[in-house]
């Protein structure tokens, strides 16, 4: 059998109450659960005090009496405490908990030889429960009713089930609480790291869809700058460079547009849209472009995707200036993009690259990216086609 997970329910797993220290910070969030707790003990123990009462009234002498009777009002307190401390203690605290509220119950019933008085360990047993692994927990519950069945026999002659259901029922009934205040404890904390997870999830993706927007126009008009810079100082050519530096002014304001759209939610990418600011920004940069002249054989649902892996691709390209030749191929279901630049280009996925890996995965694709042989680099995405609808690519598809 395999090993057990760290999810799964153990009877021998201490209870975790750590979600009582990891509420919000609400201050009444954070002690709700405790008050509900400590209440239901609070309310249980108003029996001790009429056990109390019936020691004052017994015919034993008045130092054994006052002894019991503190000994009573002791083990109360500790069972209206213990459920507060109790689950942040660690584990030899938890012990040493249980163990003192066992010796302060059971001590009046040995004090005054009255198996009866062992009844109220069912507030000793329901702590156990609620602090100690469940095998463990249930073992002592079974060992204290066998103890008293024993004890009343050897001592009375008969055995007062009455006593006995009593110390079952209340152990079990102060133990479902607990058992339904956990799981609700459980169940709130799993939704607070739901919300967590969700949150984290959609900055992530904010900071995807930004780089997938923001990467591909800052390289190009980097690339743009540098020619303006080398055209001005080289020939002064001043029309020439006007003209770059309203074309740079077209690309900014673009690339504001999609930055709002992107944050509206309202951005929409196509391929063929994407091949076209290729083929500019590859020309700008000296770069040959050998694009394919129409997208028809593409899927319609994948050329959303398809076209952050062309403006991804195309990015990396223009960052590695000994590129002469870029080469977009696609077909129905795949696109890849190569580039003869250095073979020492290195192959390390970075977060662009990661990102297009993210955004596959989420239609059931996959990224391949790495060196080709021979020099150069390439990038390849592939969708599977659904097995009723693949159809025959206009290109062969790359191996």
């Amino acid at each position: 059998m395999g090993a057990r997970g760290p999810d799964e329910f153990s009877t021998g797993q201490w209870p975790d109450w750590s979600f009582w220290k990891d509420q919000p910070d609400d201050p009444r969030a954070r002690g709700r659960g405790r008050m509900t707790v400590a209440a239901a003990m609070a309310l249980a123990s108003l029996a001790l005090i009429a056990r109390a009462e019936d020691i004052a009234h017994g015919t034993r002498p008045p130092l054994l009496t006052s002894l019991a009777i503190g000994l009573v009002a002791c083990y109360g307190i500790g069972c209206i405490l213990a459920p507060w401390f109790g689950p942040t203690a660690l584990r030899r605290g938890r012990i040493a908990i249980v163990a003192v509220l066992f010796v302060l119950g059971s001590a009046p019933a040995v004090l005054l030889a009255s198996p009866s008085h062992l009844t109220d360990l069912t507030y000793a047993l329901s702590i156990g429960l609620m602090l100690l692994p469940l095998r463990h927990a249930l073992l002592l519950g079974l060992v204290t009713v066998l103890g008293q069945i024993a004890w009343m026999r050897l001592a009375e002659g008969e055995v007062a089930w009455a006593q006995v259901a009593l110390l079952v029922g209340v152990t079990a009934a102060l133990g479902t609480v607990f058992a339904l205040n956990f799981t609700i404890g459980h169940l709130r904390a799993a939704r607070e790291q739901v919300r967590r997870l969700a949150v984290n999830e959609e900055r992530e993706r904010v900071a995807r869809d930004m780089h997938d927007v923001l990467g591909h126009s800052l390289s190009t008009m980097t690339v743009k700058l540098g020619l303006t810079r080398r055209i001005l100082e080289s020939s002064g050519d001043v029309a020439r460079a006007v003209d770059e530096i309203t074309e740079l002014e077209r690309m900014a304001r673009t690339a504001l547009s999609d930055v709002r759209a992107t944050i509206s939610d309202y951005r929409t990418l196509s391929l063929d849209s994407e091949l076209a600011g290729a083929r500019m920004a590859l020309r700008t940069a000296g770069v040959r472009a050998d694009l394919p002249a129409a997208t028809d054989a593409v899927r319609a649902e994948l050329r959303e995707v398809f076209g952050y892996v062309v403006r991804e691709a195309v990015t990396n390209v223009l960052r590695h200036s000994d590129t002469e030749l870029c080469t977009v191929r696609v077909g129905p279901d795949w696109v890849e993009v190569t580039d003869n630049g250095s073979s020492t280009r290195e192959a390390r996925a970075g977060n662009g690259l990661i990102g297009l890996a993210e955004r596959l995965a989420a239609a059931s694709g996959t990224l391949e990216h790495g060196p080709v042989p021979g020099g150069g680099f390439r990038v390849v995405a592939r969708v599977p086609a659904p097995a009723v609808d693949r159809a025959p690519s206009q290109e062969a598809e790359p191996k």
